[in-house]
């Protein structure tokens, strides 16, 4: 899943890291590990919320070089990953904030090679690759919320420490969410059925 751009972090932190100064042995493992056990977390949330794996793999090495410089200020395995979901899910939605990256990913770009290895056996590949479309249309904080739910299987108590906004915040984004969601898929189907029945 993780593109060479991404494979090769380690080496990039290498040649960027012993600029940086201070860097001490210990600290250079720990970073080296916290690499290879969450690169593929950090790219899976990039990856879902931008629809864009080379962006998704630009946000990843930005977020670990982020890390590096924030190493002293982890305090734990746990504390890590929090971190790392939360400043990769606000790079995210900084990107999208952006004027430069607000276009919509035409349906053409879409990775389907991945749709059926992410999905049980009796999930249609083609409603999944209609619902990947319709969350990457939501505006960012939607979707975010959306993927961190139930891509990320977080509940709305542990998404709301990563977006720090309010629980019931995170609980009124998913249901609005869920709702146009909802509301686009049935029109999706409806137009489905009527192109079928003529």
């Amino acid at each position: 899943m993780m593109g060479s751009r991404m494979t090769d972090a380690v080496v990039v932190s290498d040649e960027v890291l012993p600029f940086e100064g201070a860097a001490r042995p210990a600290e250079n493992t720990r970073f080296a590990q916290a690499l290879a056990s969450h690169q593929s977390l950090v790219f899976s949330v990039a990856y879902h919320i931008l629809r864009n794996a080379a962006l998704a793999e630009e946000i990843a090495q930005d977020v670990f070089l982020r890390l590096y410089r924030d190493l002293d200020h982890i305090e734990g395995p746990s504390h890590l990953v929090h971190w790392l979901r939360r400043t990769t899910t606000h790079r995210c939605l900084d990107l999208l904030r952006s004027s430069a990256h607000r276009r919509q990913i035409p349906l053409e770009e879409a990775d389907e090679a991945e749709i059926p290895a992410a999905l049980p056996l009796e999930v249609d590949p083609l409603v999944a690759r209609d619902v990947r479309r319709l969350v990457s249309e939501l505006p960012p904080a939607a979707r975010a919320v959306i993927v961190l739910r139930y891509q990320e299987d977080m509940d709305p108590r542990e998404i709301s420490r990563v977006l720090e906004v309010p629980v019931n915040t995170v609980k009124s984004r998913l249901q609005r969410a869920l709702s146009v969601l909802r509301n686009r898929f049935a029109s999706l189907e409806e137009a489905r059925h009527g192109r079928d029945g003529e």
